[in-house]
Protein backbone atom coordinates (compact mmCIF):
# COMPACT_ATOMS: atom_id res chain seq x y z
CA UNK A 1 0.00 0.00 0.00
CA UNK A 2 1.40 3.74 -1.03
CA UNK A 3 1.55 6.31 1.21
CA UNK A 4 -1.25 8.56 1.85
CA UNK A 5 1.13 11.89 1.51
CA UNK A 6 2.24 12.73 -1.78
CA UNK A 7 5.81 13.83 -0.26
CA UNK A 8 7.46 12.90 3.04
CA UNK A 9 5.05 11.56 5.27
CA UNK A 10 5.30 12.87 8.46
CA UNK A 11 4.37 10.06 10.80
CA UNK A 12 7.28 8.69 9.46
CA UNK A 13 9.12 11.00 12.38
CA UNK A 14 7.91 9.03 14.87
CA UNK A 15 10.44 7.71 17.33
CA UNK A 16 9.82 3.77 16.92
CA UNK A 17 10.30 4.25 12.93
CA UNK A 18 13.00 6.93 12.60
CA UNK A 19 15.61 4.63 12.58
CA UNK A 20 14.54 1.84 10.34
CA UNK A 21 13.50 4.62 8.01
CA UNK A 22 16.71 6.49 8.22
CA UNK A 23 18.90 3.26 7.76
CA UNK A 24 16.58 2.16 4.79
CA UNK A 25 16.59 5.67 3.17
CA UNK A 26 20.46 5.45 3.17
CA UNK A 27 20.67 1.82 1.29
CA UNK A 28 18.03 2.98 -0.90
CA UNK A 29 19.80 5.96 -2.11
CA UNK A 30 23.19 3.90 -2.42
CA UNK A 31 21.38 1.43 -4.18
CA UNK A 32 19.44 3.70 -6.64
CA UNK A 33 23.04 6.14 -7.63
CA UNK A 34 25.31 3.12 -8.06
CA UNK A 35 24.17 2.04 -11.41
CA UNK A 36 24.54 5.46 -12.70
CA UNK A 37 28.07 5.87 -11.00
CA UNK A 38 29.97 2.90 -12.49
CA UNK A 39 32.90 2.33 -13.69
CA UNK A 40 34.45 5.76 -12.30
CA UNK A 41 32.74 6.19 -8.94
CA UNK A 42 31.82 3.74 -6.24
CA UNK A 43 29.33 4.66 -3.24
CA UNK A 44 29.31 3.47 0.22
CA UNK A 45 27.06 3.05 3.52
CA UNK A 46 29.09 4.70 6.13
CA UNK A 47 27.93 4.00 9.65
CA UNK A 48 28.35 5.87 12.98
CA UNK A 49 27.57 4.65 15.96
CA UNK A 50 26.26 7.34 18.61
CA UNK A 51 24.30 6.85 21.91
CA UNK A 52 21.34 8.15 23.59
CA UNK A 53 19.71 8.40 27.25
CA UNK A 54 17.05 6.16 27.82
CA UNK A 55 14.54 5.53 30.72
CA UNK A 56 13.09 1.80 31.61
CA UNK A 57 11.75 0.42 34.31
CA UNK A 58 13.96 -2.52 34.07
CA UNK A 59 17.01 -3.75 31.85
CA UNK A 60 16.12 -6.64 30.19
CA UNK A 61 19.68 -7.51 29.51
CA UNK A 62 23.12 -6.12 31.56
CA UNK A 63 26.84 -7.27 30.77
CA UNK A 64 27.83 -7.33 34.68
CA UNK A 65 31.31 -5.75 35.94
CA UNK A 66 31.65 -8.29 38.38
CA UNK A 67 31.11 -11.87 37.62
CA UNK A 68 31.26 -14.63 41.02
CA UNK A 69 32.29 -17.93 39.48
CA UNK A 70 31.76 -21.16 41.74
CA UNK A 71 35.16 -22.78 41.67
CA UNK A 72 34.39 -25.84 43.95
CA UNK A 73 32.18 -27.81 46.11
CA UNK A 74 33.31 -26.86 49.19
CA UNK A 75 30.68 -25.52 51.61
CA UNK A 76 31.49 -22.12 53.00
CA UNK A 77 33.35 -22.34 56.21
CA UNK A 78 33.12 -18.45 56.85
CA UNK A 79 30.49 -17.27 59.44
CA UNK A 80 27.47 -16.03 58.37
CA UNK A 81 27.01 -12.44 58.76
CA UNK A 82 23.91 -9.80 58.32
CA UNK A 83 24.32 -7.70 55.47
CA UNK A 84 22.22 -4.44 55.76
CA UNK A 85 19.89 -3.93 52.30
CA UNK A 86 20.28 -0.93 50.55
CA UNK A 87 17.87 1.77 52.07
CA UNK A 88 17.14 3.25 49.00
CA UNK A 89 16.63 1.56 45.29
CA UNK A 90 16.71 4.42 42.23
CA UNK A 91 16.98 4.23 38.56
CA UNK A 92 19.59 5.56 36.09
CA UNK A 93 19.28 6.48 32.41
CA UNK A 94 20.94 3.32 30.59
CA UNK A 95 22.57 4.62 27.03
CA UNK A 96 21.15 2.73 23.93
CA UNK A 97 23.19 2.65 20.70
CA UNK A 98 21.61 4.44 17.50
CA UNK A 99 23.40 3.74 14.41
CA UNK A 100 23.62 6.53 11.95
CA UNK A 101 24.38 6.48 7.77
CA UNK A 102 25.98 8.80 5.65
CA UNK A 103 25.97 7.81 1.95
CA UNK A 104 29.97 8.38 0.56
CA UNK A 105 30.61 8.69 -3.30
CA UNK A 106 34.21 8.15 -4.23
CA UNK A 107 36.53 8.26 -6.85
CA UNK A 108 37.21 3.91 -7.71
CA UNK A 109 40.61 4.34 -8.83
CA UNK A 110 42.27 7.07 -6.58
CA UNK A 111 39.67 6.56 -3.42
CA UNK A 112 39.11 10.27 -3.23
CA UNK A 113 36.50 11.44 -0.82
CA UNK A 114 33.66 13.23 -3.89
CA UNK A 115 30.45 13.50 -2.23
CA UNK A 116 28.51 13.04 1.07
CA UNK A 117 24.98 12.96 1.64
CA UNK A 118 23.91 13.51 5.42
CA UNK A 119 20.46 12.20 6.57
CA UNK A 120 20.02 14.33 9.84
CA UNK A 121 18.61 12.40 12.56
CA UNK A 122 16.94 13.95 16.12
CA UNK A 123 20.43 13.67 17.82
CA UNK A 124 22.39 15.73 15.18
CA UNK A 125 19.70 18.51 15.42
CA UNK A 126 19.76 18.49 19.47
CA UNK A 127 22.01 21.02 21.00
CA UNK A 128 22.37 18.77 23.92
CA UNK A 129 23.33 15.49 22.57
CA UNK A 130 26.93 14.94 21.51
CA UNK A 131 26.05 14.15 18.19
CA UNK A 132 24.82 17.54 17.58
CA UNK A 133 28.79 18.85 17.75
CA UNK A 134 30.31 15.67 16.03
CA UNK A 135 27.71 16.62 13.30
CA UNK A 136 28.75 20.00 13.36
CA UNK A 137 32.72 18.86 13.29
CA UNK A 138 31.72 17.17 10.19
CA UNK A 139 29.68 19.55 8.67
CA UNK A 140 32.90 22.25 9.03
CA UNK A 141 35.57 19.63 7.77
CA UNK A 142 33.82 18.41 4.71
CA UNK A 143 32.92 22.53 3.98
CA UNK A 144 36.44 23.37 4.20
CA UNK A 145 37.22 20.05 1.55
CA UNK A 146 36.63 20.05 -2.22
CA UNK A 147 34.31 17.59 -1.83
CA UNK A 148 30.43 18.07 -1.93
CA UNK A 149 27.83 18.12 0.02
CA UNK A 150 23.97 17.31 0.39
CA UNK A 151 22.18 17.54 3.56
CA UNK A 152 18.75 15.57 3.53
CA UNK A 153 16.69 17.06 6.69
CA UNK A 154 13.52 15.34 6.79
CA UNK A 155 12.66 16.24 10.52
CA UNK A 156 10.78 19.16 11.47
CA UNK A 157 12.22 19.57 15.04
CA UNK A 158 15.58 20.33 15.90
CA UNK A 159 17.86 22.75 15.19
CA UNK A 160 19.04 23.02 11.41
CA UNK A 161 22.38 23.09 9.63
CA UNK A 162 23.18 26.63 10.19
CA UNK A 163 23.15 29.24 6.95
CA UNK A 164 23.29 33.08 6.51
CA UNK A 165 20.33 32.84 3.90
CA UNK A 166 16.92 32.84 6.14
CA UNK A 167 15.00 29.86 5.27
CA UNK A 168 11.24 30.18 4.19
CA UNK A 169 8.36 27.93 6.06
CA UNK A 170 8.79 24.61 5.36
CA UNK A 171 8.83 21.34 7.49
CA UNK A 172 11.52 19.66 5.34
CA UNK A 173 14.73 21.02 3.64
CA UNK A 174 17.25 19.78 1.16
CA UNK A 175 20.87 21.70 1.22
CA UNK A 176 22.89 20.87 -1.89
CA UNK A 177 26.77 22.36 -0.98
CA UNK A 178 28.54 22.26 -4.29
CA UNK A 179 32.74 22.20 -3.52
CA UNK A 180 33.57 23.98 -6.61
CA UNK A 181 30.99 26.89 -5.65
CA UNK A 182 31.29 27.93 -2.21
CA UNK A 183 29.42 29.70 -0.45
CA UNK A 184 26.75 29.51 -2.55
CA UNK A 185 24.21 26.89 -1.31
CA UNK A 186 21.65 25.46 -3.74
CA UNK A 187 18.35 24.62 -1.25
CA UNK A 188 14.84 22.55 -1.78
CA UNK A 189 11.70 22.92 0.83
CA UNK A 190 10.12 20.08 0.97
CA UNK A 191 6.01 20.10 2.09
CA UNK A 192 4.49 16.96 2.84
CA UNK A 193 1.23 18.35 0.69
CA UNK A 194 3.57 18.38 -2.61
CA UNK A 195 5.68 15.77 -4.15
CA UNK A 196 9.15 15.64 -3.05
CA UNK A 197 11.27 17.23 -7.06
CA UNK A 198 11.29 14.69 -9.17
CA UNK A 199 15.04 14.62 -9.58
CA UNK A 200 17.93 16.03 -7.07
CA UNK A 201 21.19 16.25 -9.33
CA UNK A 202 24.15 14.43 -7.02
CA UNK A 203 27.51 16.25 -8.22
CA UNK A 204 30.78 14.33 -9.19
CA UNK A 205 34.21 15.41 -10.16
CA UNK A 206 34.42 18.00 -13.69
CA UNK A 207 33.54 17.16 -16.26
CA UNK A 208 31.42 14.56 -15.37
CA UNK A 209 27.51 15.45 -15.11
CA UNK A 210 25.56 15.22 -11.84
CA UNK A 211 24.09 11.58 -10.86
CA UNK A 212 20.02 11.93 -10.41
CA UNK A 213 18.66 10.82 -7.35
CA UNK A 214 15.14 10.47 -7.02
CA UNK A 215 14.59 10.90 -3.76
CA UNK A 216 11.01 10.95 -3.60
CA UNK A 217 10.66 7.28 -5.47
CA UNK A 218 12.91 6.18 -2.49
CA UNK A 219 10.98 7.25 -0.18
CA UNK A 220 7.86 5.38 -1.73
CA UNK A 221 10.11 2.27 -2.26
CA UNK A 222 11.08 2.23 1.73
CA UNK A 223 7.29 2.53 2.66
CA UNK A 224 6.15 -0.31 0.50
CA UNK A 225 8.66 -2.72 1.18
CA UNK A 226 8.93 -2.51 5.30
CA UNK A 227 5.31 -2.17 5.43
CA UNK A 228 5.13 1.01 7.49
CA UNK A 229 0.88 1.47 6.22
CA UNK A 230 0.68 -1.67 8.81
CA UNK A 231 3.31 0.07 11.95
CA UNK A 232 2.17 3.76 11.58
CA UNK A 233 -1.23 4.93 13.50
CA UNK A 234 -2.70 7.23 11.29
CA UNK A 235 -5.59 7.63 14.05
CA UNK A 236 -3.29 9.51 15.82
CA UNK A 237 -4.64 12.97 14.72
CA UNK A 238 -2.10 15.17 14.50
CA UNK A 239 0.97 13.62 14.31
CA UNK A 240 3.92 14.45 16.40
CA UNK A 241 5.30 16.69 16.86
CA UNK A 242 2.62 19.51 16.36
CA UNK A 243 1.47 20.44 13.06
CA UNK A 244 0.33 24.16 12.78
CA UNK A 245 -3.16 24.49 12.20
CA UNK A 246 -3.94 24.27 8.51
CA UNK A 247 -1.19 21.57 7.86
CA UNK A 248 -3.26 19.71 10.65
CA UNK A 249 -6.20 20.43 9.36
CA UNK A 250 -4.67 19.43 5.39
CA UNK A 251 -3.32 16.35 7.29
CA UNK A 252 -6.88 15.24 8.71
CA UNK A 253 -8.79 15.71 5.48
CA UNK A 254 -6.26 13.74 3.48
CA UNK A 255 -6.41 10.69 6.26
CA UNK A 256 -10.16 10.75 6.54
CA UNK A 257 -10.68 7.71 3.87
CA UNK A 258 -8.19 5.94 5.99
CA UNK A 259 -9.69 6.18 9.62
CA UNK A 260 -13.06 5.82 7.72
CA UNK A 261 -12.26 2.00 6.87
CA UNK A 262 -10.24 1.92 9.94
CA UNK A 263 -13.17 2.92 12.23
CA UNK A 264 -14.73 -0.06 14.34
CA UNK A 265 -18.20 1.37 12.35
CA UNK A 266 -16.50 0.39 8.74
CA UNK A 267 -17.78 -3.53 8.85
CA UNK A 268 -16.05 -6.71 8.01
CA UNK A 269 -13.92 -5.45 5.31
CA UNK A 270 -12.36 -2.82 7.25
CA UNK A 271 -8.66 -2.34 7.43
CA UNK A 272 -7.27 -1.88 11.31
CA UNK A 273 -4.39 0.48 11.47
CA UNK A 274 -2.14 -0.61 14.73
CA UNK A 275 1.58 0.28 15.14
CA UNK A 276 3.73 -2.87 16.05
CA UNK A 277 5.54 -0.72 18.08
CA UNK A 278 4.96 1.95 20.98
CA UNK A 279 6.73 5.18 21.27
CA UNK A 280 9.28 5.77 23.49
Amino acid sequence: MPSPFPGMDPYLEASHIWEDFHASLAMEIRNQLAPGLRPRYIAALIPTVTYDEVLVEKAHRAKPDVSVWQVDEQPWSGEAVAIAPAPLLGHVLLEEPIKLYSVEIREAATGLLVTVIEILSPVNKRPSHEAFEDYRRKRRDLLRSSAHLMEIDLLRTGHRPPLITPLPEAPYFIFLHRGDNRPEVEIWPLRFQNPVPLLLPVPLLAPDPDVPLDLGRAIQSIYDAAAYDLRLDYSQSPPKPDLAPEEAEWVTTRLHPIREKSSPQAGSDSIFVQPLLSQR
